[in-house]
């Protein structure tokens, strides 16, 4: 998939002012800091579309961006450690799960795991959860650079023995470093496939 024209066409806080289910969407999710508006720059090929920060919490909408005019990349707020308040958890854990059960011309979602730390129950039960909800979705593991190969390969086998004891079918999985871009082109590759 090439990119050849990027817009960010609204910034909502619930599914029901979103753009109309018009075209194709994926989404992203993931813990906050797990490096998904970093991967989002990285497949768009841009510096600054999405908000990059060290202090986790920053998407705090759901952010369409129109690709090529025919695909939607919707980057969500992340889950898990945000400093924020209890209520804004709630909020936003709302915001999320009814975005993910409502839009209808979603194709799959994007689950990123950072590939330099063990499965965290948290990402678990995100994934159990969509299953419950027959909500497509696939696994990404992030910061999956040469410099953490070996680590990231240890947790990818890991999440894998994790995953055999649950599901039957395995949903896909792509190593991906947005620092280098290894996997980012399959990635791409792969959404043009499911969005046709």
């Amino acid at each position: 998939m090439k990119i050849h024209s990027v817009s960010l066409v609204s910034s909502n806080p619930s599914y029901k002012t979103c753009p109309q289910e018009t075209k194709p969407e994926v989404a992203f999710i993931g813990r906050s800091n797990v490096g998904k508006s970093s991967l989002i720059n990285a497949l768009l090929q841009r510096k600054q579309l999405a908000r990059v920060s060290k202090m986790p919490g920053k998407t705090q909408l759901i952010h369409h961006f129109l690709v090529n005019n025919q695909v939607y990349f919707v980057d969500l707020p992340g889950y898990g450690w945000a400093q924020v308040a209890h209520a804004t958890k709630l909020k936003w854990e709302k915001m999320l799960r009814d975005y993910l059960l409502h839009r209808p011309n979603m194709v799959t979602v994007f689950l990123l795991i950072d590939a330099k730390i063990p499965p965290q129950a948290i990402d678990l039960a995100y994934m159990r959860w969509m299953g419950e909800h027959h909500i497509p979705f696939s696994i990404i593991l992030t910061k999956a650079d040469k410099k953490h190969k070996t680590v990231a390969q240890k947790h990818h086998t890991a999440l894998m023995h994790s995953l055999q004891q649950d599901w039957a079918t395995m949903p896909p999985i792509f190593m991906i470093s947005a620092h280098n871009r290894l996997g980012i082109e399959q990635l791409l590759d792969y959404i043009k496939l499911i969005t046709k």
